[in-house]
């Protein structure tokens, strides 16, 4: 009897030692995954469930739901997922209580501003450690798939510590969009100048038609900033940006003004009635309808628009903001959207090896089925449609507009949106003059470089 309860003694511990073992090295492998030091496909997780909180745009939600699964199928961490139009209205009263989801896909530039709250109240985590790790389920590392710059702006590294706390997502070239069937009915020339921006909008006037419309005033983000480079270059951008003392009183500032005035001036007059979230596409409407020419916006305009009725002979034409001067270059604003870890995240670690794997060919490869474009390295030649010609624009002579107003403590009342874009909407009405704005936007600068983070 002695005998067989020693031989079940030996074979219980024999069992113990063995699921000790797996659990050390299955605890192992996590560790390295997360880290970077290994293959994050290791990292099998089965007990663990993120919470995933992503914007509903033009792409719809189906990528999202399709990648979650292709997540949890190499990794076996499960996903929560939550994606809806007004994300922020959603999951904002939830973390107000403390309870938020372990990564969300929100880009910065909407009006309700919560990216930029987290951001300013230092709330997001530091990711830069990602960009070492190991895509899940390939061999590469996150940083070798990112394509070149998208990682070295103040839209990613907001602080200007060298270091990354949001990824990168859906990248867009932003231009001038038109109808393209249109000037080719008519004959007429795409501007590359002001000077000829301002000839083609008296020949459109003759005929009834607007040279320029905007969605919503903040639109009219993308398009100051490439008028920044194209007036001042990469220098005046920076400085302006950072809210450089005295940088509105110079030539550059005098003469961005005076194009956007200028612009105000053949700008459609029903615009900025419209320009809200409730009827930005009627603002839209009116390039189809060739009502107007040209309207700021991205490449998801043509999704956006899919089902809306237009011209005869309509064609979608996009072009880089004119140049200054003829022969230099014009400027393309390359908008992305961000996705970021809240620093009270409960799963940091599984919340990192997600966004390591929206780089995969996997989710690169769903997500482009959709329209929605990662900035990955050769992903323009998958592409196909309106698509090809959007996504080339920067091989045909125009230069990339990158980066936004960097990150300031909370001043009460005061937003760079309502200081910078908004005011747009005022000036084209007539309640606004160029230099009332221009003397608000000096009056602010101080605060905002004093506040800098």
């Amino acid at each position: 009897m002695k005998k067989i309860i020693a031989i079940l003694l030996v074979f219980v511990m024999t069992l113990s030692m063995v699921a000790c073992s797996s659990t050390k090295e299955q605890s192992s492998e996590t560790t390295n995954a997360t880290t970077g030091e290994s293959t994050t496909a290791e990292l099998t997780e089965s007990d663990v469930t993120i919470s995933v909180a992503a914007i509903e745009t033009a792409y719809g939600s189906e990528g999202w739901v399709k990648v979650a699964e292709a997540f949890t199928a190499q990794t076996g961490i499960k996903v929560e997922l939550t994606t809806d139009k007004n994300l922020e209205d959603l999951i904002g009263p939830a973390m107000q209580g403390g309870e938020f989801p372990d990564v969300i896909h929100l880009a910065t530039g909407r009006p309700a501003g919560l990216t930029e709250q987290f951001i300013k109240d230092n709330n997001i985590a530091d990711i830069t450690d990602v960009l070492s790790m190991t895509v899940p389920g390939e061999n590469g590392k996150v940083s070798e798939k990112i394509a070149g710059g998208f990682t070295d702006t103040s839209l990613t590294n907001p602080y200007g510590d060298g270091k990354t706390y949001l990824a990168p997502m859906f990248y867009s070239p932003c231009g001038l969009f038109y109808n393209a069937g249109l000037f080719e009915e008519k004959g007429w020339e795409v501007p590359t100048t002001w000077d000829e921006m301002w000839t083609l909008g008296e020949t459109a006037k003759a005929e009834g038609i607007s040279l320029f419309t905007y969605p919503t005033a903040g639109y009219f983000d993308a398009f100051l900033y490439s008028l920044m480079y194209s007036v001042g270059g990469a220098d005046f951008f920076d400085a302006a940006t950072h809210y450089e003392a005295g940088i509105w009183d110079t030539d550059e500032a005098n003469q961005i003004f005076g194009i956007i005035g200028k612009l105000a001036s053949y700008t459609n007059p029903i615009t900025p009635a419209q320009a809200n979230n409730q009827d930005f596409t009627q603002n839209q409407q009116l390039v189809l309808d060739n009502k107007a020419l040209f309207m700021p916006n991205g490449t998801w305009i043509v999704g956006e628009m899919a089902e809306a009725p237009r011209a005869d002979g309509f064609k979608w034409g996009m072009t880089a903001l004119p140049a200054v001067s003829k022969g230099e270059a014009g400027y393309s604003y390359s908008w992305f959207e961000q996705a970021w870890i809240p620093a009270g995240a409960e799963n940091i670690d599984a919340a990192k090896a997600f966004i390591a794997f929206l780089y995969s060919d996997v989710a690169t490869e769903i997500f482009a089925q959709y329209g929605a474009i990662q900035p990955v390295l050769g992903i323009a030649e998958k592409l196909e449609g309106d698509n090809v010609m959007f996504y080339s624009i920067y091989d045909n002579g125009a230069k990339s507009a990158m980066g936004n107003f960097a990150a300031y403590d909370a001043i009460p009342g005061v937003e760079t949106s309502s200081v910078f874009f908004e005011p747009v909407n005022s000036l084209v009405s007539g309640e606004l003059t160029v230099n009332e704005w221009l003397e608000n936007i000096k009056s602010v600068n101080d605060q905002l470089r004093e506040n800098l983070k």
